[in-house]
């Protein structure tokens, strides 16, 4: 792999088939020299960037990758069960499923600090794959999906990406072939891999998950109210047309209450808001423009249907002044 973080000024923009498969052909060329006869252990969120790294690895090595999906919790509602659905059942990748759930959950109780949750669901991912690499023989790589932005952005905004806060005691080389692509260069290589729309199109969804959603301490029916929130969010831009337009649309949902009204008492429930954002390459983003009867009947599912939440806000601020995640 080409060891410096930098993108060469003559490296052309990624655009087109044929520019995709150069690049294909070029990093299985690479990753086959760097890991040999050895085996690659994947963390598989189901991401945009992680489904295009195993797509990658499976073509050039095989059953030498090693695909670790791990449920930390923090997923959104029902992506840990379609990510064993198109992995182990449709693509035939060597899958190891873990549900780590009550073991995050234990240890991000009562953290309120953004910079420390990264941490410590970073940390507690390499303890699982360590683990999980203690079981297997010939284990010698760790593979990542991370994208330039990422290293961009890496000094001073963000504290963990994808894996995270890696020990420096870690045993595994990294491999990670696409450190010098933009999140629209990736979309082109996946679809070039022959991944399915739904994957190569999908949001992009970041490594601690619902963690930097779920806003200050994690608690598990706040969480599990975001998550259903989230739920219909999607949902409903599904039935609108709304999700093929825009780049990310989640739910955040702060550690504060509001009083409201619900059958005909004071009802004390947390606010669910809206994120809609376009971008290129996650550096910079705008606000997408979401019908008012759209955002009604989100607001009115939402309201009735998710226990907890009581008001639905919209966040109107674009990147730059504000970041596309809330933590």
């Amino acid at each position: 792999m080409q060891q410096n973080n930098v993108r060469p000024e003559t490296m052309a923009r990624i655009t087109t088939p044929e520019l995709a498969a150069a690049f294909i052909e070029e990093q299985v060329r690479e990753i086959r020299a760097q890991v040999g006869d050895k085996q690659v252990l994947l963390a598989l969120s189901g991401g945009v960037d992680s489904s295009v790294v195993a797509a990658l690895l499976i073509k050039a090595i095989g059953k030498q990758l090693v695909c670790v999906h791990v449920n930390h919790g923090l997923m959104r509602k029902g992506e840990s069960e379609q990510v064993i659905e198109v992995f182990r059942n449709g693509l035939d990748a060597n899958l190891i499923y873990v549900d780590a759930t009550d073991r995050f959950l234990d240890l991000l109780a009562g953290e309120a600090d953004p910079e420390k949750k990264r941490k410590i669901i970073g940390n507690e991912f390499i303890k699982v794959f360590d683990e999980e690499a203690g079981k297997l023989s010939g284990i010698s790589f760790l593979a990542q999906g991370t994208i330039y932005p990422d290293i961009l952005e890496s000094h001073g905004v963000k504290a963990h990406h994808n894996v995270g806060g890696l020990p420096e005691d870690m045993e595994m080389e990294l491999v990670e072939p696409l450190k010098l692509l933009y999140k629209d260069e990736v979309r082109v290589v996946g679809k070039a891999l022959g991944l399915p729309d739904e994957m190569v199109f999908r949001q992009p969804f970041p490594g601690p998950g619902l963690g930097v959603r779920c806003l200050g301490a994690i608690t598990r029916d706040r969480l599990h109210a975001l998550r259903e929130a989230d739920a219909i969010l999607r949902e409903e831009f599904d039935k609108c047309g709304l999700a093929g337009k825009v780049w990310q649309y989640f739910v955040a949902v702060p550690d504060f209450k509001s009083v409201g009204v619900r059958d005909n008492k004071r009802y004390e429930g947390w606010p669910a808001i809206i994120r809609a954002v376009n971008t290129v390459d996650a550096m910079t983003a705008t606000i997408e423009e979401i019908p008012y009867a759209v955002l009604h009947r989100i607001t009115d599912r939402i309201t009735h249907e998710v226990e907890g939440i009581n008001r639905v806000l919209l966040d109107l601020t674009p990147k730059p002044i504000g970041t596309i995640e809330w933590e």
